[in-house]
C-alpha cells in the first residue's frame, strides 16, 4: 500500500485533480525596539495636546507645596528632603495618576482589543506608552528643581542627576500605574488607585522622614519614588556620598524592571478577557 501526498489526491467522482494549497506564511513579528520606537511616538503626539495643561497643573502644585513648605522648614536636611520629594512629585502625577487613568480607560472602551490585533509586542505597547507619559516630566521636573533650590538656597551644581532620576523614578512608577490600571476592574478604580497613589507620593516623598512616625517610615521605603528622592537630596549636600545615590538609582532601576513586567503580565492578562 503505496502512501499518496495530500496536495496530490485525486477525487475519481470529480474526474479531475484537485491539488490543497498551503496556507501562506505570516509576516514576521514586529521586533521589540522597533515596535516600542512606534508605540512612543504615537502615544507621545497623541498625548501632547491632551496631557501639557496637566502638565503645568503638576508643576504648579509642587512649586505650591515648596512655597508652603518654606515656612516650616529653614534649610538643612529638611530643605533636601522637600526639594528632592517635589520635584519627583512631578514625575508621580504624570507616570503613576495620569497613567493608571489611561490604561483603565483603554480597557473599558476596548482600546486593548486594537492594540492585539497588531503584530507588536505586549512590553513595548506598556514601555512605549510608560515612556511616552515619563517624557512629559523632564521640563516640570527641572522648574521644580531650580525653583526649589532658590527657595531653600541650595546649590545648583548636581542637578544633572536628574538625567538618571527622572527615567528610573518615571520608570518604577510609570509601570505601577499602567499595573493599577490595567488590573483595576472598572476605569473609576483605576483613577481613585492612581490618585491614591499620588498621594501617597506626596505625603512620604515631600515631608522629611525624621518627623514621620515609625510605620511611615517603613511605608515610605516600599514606595517606588522614595529611592528616586532620597539619590536627589543627597546631591544638595556640600560633598555628596556618591555610593549611597548609586545604591539608591540602583534600587529605583531595579523596582522600575519590577514594575514594568508587572505591567506587561497586567496588560497579557487584560488582552486576553
Amino acid at each position: 500500500m503505496s502512501a499518496v501526498p495530500l496536495e496530490a489526491a485525486v477525487r475519481a467522482d470529480d474526474g479531475y485533480e484537485r491539488r490543497t494549497e498551503a496556507p501562506a506564511p505570516l509576516g514576521p513579528r514586529a521586533r521589540l525596539f522597533p515596535a516600542l520606537s512606534a508605540v512612543y511616538r504615537a502615544q507621545l503626539s497623541r498625548a501632547r495636546v491632551a496631557r501639557i495643561p496637566l502638565l503645568f497643573v503638576a508643576t504648579f502644585q509642587s512649586v505650591g507645596i515648596m512655597i508652603l513648605m518654606r515656612g516650616v522648614v529653614d534649610g538643612g536636611g529638611e530643605a533636601h528632603a522637600v526639594v528632592a520629594g517635589s520635584s519627583v512629585l512631578v514625575v508621580a502625577f504624570v507616570a503613576l495618576n495620569l497613567l493608571a487613568q489611561y490604561f483603565g480607560q483603554l480597557r473599558s472602551d476596548g482600546g486593548l482589543d486594537h492594540y492585539a490585533t497588531l503584530p507588536v509586542p505586549p512590553a513595548a505597547v506598556v514601555l512605549g506608552a510608560a515612556a511616552a507619559y515619563a517624557s512629559f516630566t523632564v521640563p516640570g521636573t527641572l522648574v521644580t528643581a531650580v525653583v526649589g533650590c532658590g527657595l531653600f538656597g541650595l546649590p545648583l551644581t548636581h542637578l544633572w542627576v536628574l538625567v538618571a532620576v527622572i527615567p528610573l523614578a518615571g520608570a518604577a512608577l510609570a509601570g505601577l500605574g499602567a499595573a493599577l490600571g490595567l488590573l483595576a476592574p472598572r476605569p473609576e478604580l483605576a483613577t481613585l488607585l492612581g490618585q491614591l497613589g499620588m498621594s501617597a507620593a506626596l505625603l512620604l516623598g515631600v515631608l522629611p522622614a525624621e518627623r514621620m512616625p515609625e510605620i511611615l517610615q517603613y511605608a515610605r521605603d516600599l514606595l517606588p519614588s522614595t529611592y528616586g528622592v532620597e539619590a536627589l537630596a543627597r546631591t544638595f549636600g556640600p560633598d555628596p556620598d556618591w555610593a549611597a545615590v548609586g545604591f539608591d538609582l540602583a534600587v529605583c532601576a531595579g523596582v522600575g524592571v519590577a514594575s514594568l513586567a508587572l505591567a506587561t503580565w497586567a496588560y497579557r492578562r487584560a488582552a486576553v478577557r
